[in-house]
């Protein structure tokens, strides 16, 4: 379509055209010809699709080697329920059974009297042992666990480990323990299980979509229920991927076009092109490389997630979406990353640059979770109409199942347009006067000097 556009254009402009298409054509075969480009490309997705298989391959791979536990029980309450619930599932729950196989490790209990005289010293001694080996862990139960009182720490139950959080063994205890410690209260209240079963009844709450009427048949649509999996990593998968598109063509523009200036290869192109030519092929070609690398991606995440029978997860709808902000966003950075590149002169200045430049691009990720969480909330509409984050988290808002008001991308497109006339607009300015100039810092005063002159 672009070839065909400059056929139609009078000769000067097809003569620029070709310039621009040239330059843009050799930065896209400078890129996709090189080993890392190829090894990057492939690599990502062999590293995410490995660590998957990884994951199904060894998740139920676990160590089966006993776990003992010590347990401190200044209750004098639990421990025979404990005794007998490990004992239970050291006969029933460890062993496959089709083939007799150990699967899971044992639980090994051992009751330690509570030391009321030195209980630091007590657990001290107990974290020494967890950490030569010796345990697994210790289990801190409070004295007043059966009628709470208002000191918290007498009814308290801890888990002491020296990988807590991962450990499947803290949560393993909280069931034995409420459950005795819920039939210890129904015998004083002279209650019998079977006249209690439905006080204890727990009913959870299910996330459902909303009801819809089918557009093309009219029939009401029942809900769905919502799938918290997919409502996060469709929209992380996509964010994600703009994010390192743009990493991996817009924002070596500003290194790269710093190293033919000093090479002086610009010199030599600048008598051939405008400098803004020579910024616009370079942005060109940056797109291009971005484009390839998305449509690889996409193409490749389409054909894995039918494969998996799981079609209903792809967003096609958003896809569009995805590539207009995708191409604007390199274009918007590529021209900023080019202006810096042109105004430097080693690579010193190129390093104190590149981060702050690449703030807009980074900043957004930390807001992420916020932005799905509440797609509709003031904070998340506002940030995503501000044009650095526009691109991102109006992507993000559009990839969660919440529908957002329908005007609301379309003015963050339009916002995001006209940010990128002017971000080339300035960059071009930048480009014009930096890529000739040599010995001058590109300290913000300098850069704003390039850009009001021209």
């Amino acid at each position: 379509m672009i070839f065909l556009y400059a056929l139609q254009l009078p000769k000067e402009r097809r003569t620029t055209m070709r310039k621009i298409l040239i330059i843009a054509l050799r930065e896209y075969r400078a890129a996709v010809k090189t080993k890392s480009f190829i090894v990057g490309l492939i690599l990502v997705p062999v590293l995410m699709g490995g660590s998957m298989a990884a994951f199904m391959i060894f998740k139920d791979n676990v160590d089966t080697d006993d776990l003992k536990i010590a347990v401190i029980d200044h209750s004098q309450l639990v421990r025979e329920a404990l005794q007998e619930r490990a004992r239970l599932r050291n006969e029933t729950e460890i062993f496959d059974k089709e083939n007799g196989e150990k699967i899971k490790p044992a639980y090994i209990l051992e009751f330690i009297q509570p030391d009321s005289i030195n209980p630091f010293q007590q657990k001290l001694d107990l974290s020494n042992r967890v950490r030569s080996g010796e345990l697994h862990a210790f289990v801190e139960i409070g004295p007043s666990i059966l009628h709470p009182d208002s000191i918290q720490e007498n009814t308290m139950i801890r888990y002491y480990s020296e990988h807590a959080f991962m450990d499947d063994v803290r949560y393993w205890f909280s069931d034995p323990v409420n459950n005795h410690i819920r039939q210890l209260r129904l015998n004083e209240m002279d209650l019998a299980p079977e006249e209690t079963r439905d006080l204890f009844y727990w009913i959870n709450v299910e996330g459902m979509g909303l009801v819809e009427v089918n557009k093309k048949t009219g029939d009401m649509q029942e809900a769905e229920k919502t799938n918290e999996l997919q409502s996060f990593l469709v929209p992380y998968f996509m964010v994600l991927l703009m994010f390192m598109l743009v990493m991996m063509s817009a924002i070596p523009l500003l290194t790269a076009v710093m190293e033919e200036k000093m090479e002086r290869i610009a010199e030599v192109l600048l008598a051939s092109v405008t400098p803004f030519q020579f910024m616009l092929g370079k942005i060109l070609g940056s797109i291009s490389i971005s484009l390839t690398i998305a449509a690889i991606y996409v193409a490749g995440a389409i054909l894995t997630v039918h494969q998996m029978d799981m079609g209903d997860m792809i967003p096609y709808r958003i896809l569009p979406w995805f590539f207009a902000f995708l191409i604007l966003f390199v274009i918007m950075t590529g021209s900023v990353m080019a202006a810096l590149g042109s105004a430097c002169n080693d690579n010193k200045d190129a390093q104190n640059l590149q981060f702050p430049a690449m703030l807009p691009v980074i900043l957004p990720l930390f807001i992420l979770v916020p932005v799905m969480q509440n797609p509709t909330g003031n904070l998340s509409t506002w940030l995503s109409l501000f044009p650095p984050f526009t691109p991102t988290l109006m992507l993000v808002r559009l990839a969660t199942p919440v529908t957002i008001p329908a005007w609301q991308p379309y003015a963050g497109l339009i916002v995001v347009v006209l940010f990128t006339i002017l971000s080339v607009w300035i960059g071009g300015r930048i480009f014009r006067t930096g890529i000739l100039l040599q010995g001058q810092k590109p300290t913000l005063a300098n850069l704003i000097s390039y850009a009001l002159k021209g």
